[in-house]
């Protein structure tokens, strides 16, 4: 074999190496570092403050999540169940003027069930659903956490109607993600402030013909839970 033969097949497999090496980066990008905190972004530092600031441990938990549910797709919903999920909400929201925590309880279940006919995890599984809808829905995933443990609270005066009345209008920003069509991760995400002042009313900020209530009705319209 010839020298030049060999310079250029050693050439071949030193740019296939490389080649092999880019591709392996990218691949793992987003389950490390940087590439958590952008696919995760307020989530990334929830679980880093739950993990007592441990970064490690946190993209640990993090990457573990990627690898379980990163490669789910999203079940588009027909016409007919959307609209069914979009009057149940708006019915929770009304009920919410005379009796907020059954309203809120109706969310959470609301969610529970939006998010499995979507294709996430169900069944009563609601630590992997979240870890789930988590991967997806990253910057709307707290509206559900907060929604599930309010309702889950045992009635005993702590929570008053102001709490519950956020964990519905933090919950929004989430069923809408849900309820409509399937988009991609960075389709999906918004900032959290106008997640929140989007929350009660449409997306194209007109008047919702669906009848969704508002959510910026005074505090003394909503009797006490």
């Amino acid at each position: 074999m010839s020298t030049g033969l060999i310079i250029a097949l050693i050439v071949i497999v030193a740019a296939v190496l490389v080649v092999a090496a880019v591709l392996t980066l990218r691949a793992r990008g987003p389950q490390h570092g940087r590439g958590l905190k952008r696919r995760f972004g307020p989530e990334y530092d929830r679980t880093v403050a739950r993990h007592d600031g441990d970064e490690k441990a946190a993209e640990r938990e993090l990457a573990e999540r990627v690898e379980r549910h990163g490669s789910l797709r999203e079940q588009p919903l027909e016409p007919a169940e959307r609209q069914r999920y979009e009057d149940r909400w708006t019915a929770a929201q009304e009920r919410f003027v005379d009796s907020p925590r059954d309203a809120v309880a109706e969310a959470d279940r609301l969610l529970a069930e939006l998010a499995e006919a979507r294709g996430f995890p169900g069944g009563g599984q609601y630590e992997e659903q979240l870890d789930a809808l988590s991967v997806h829905h990253a910057d709307h995933v707290h509206g559900y956490r907060r929604v599930h443990a309010v309702a889950s609270a045992r009635s005993d005066g702590r929570t008053d109607t102001e709490d519950l009345r956020a964990a519905m209008v933090e919950a929004r920003a989430l069923f809408e993600d849900l309820v409509g069509p399937p988009r991609s991760r960075e389709e999906s995400r918004t900032p959290t402030g106008e997640s929140h002042a989007r929350a009660g009313q449409p997306r194209d900020g007109r008047h919702d013909s669906r009848g969704h209530l508002p959510w910026a009705f005074n505090r003394r319209h909503a009797k006490g839970s």
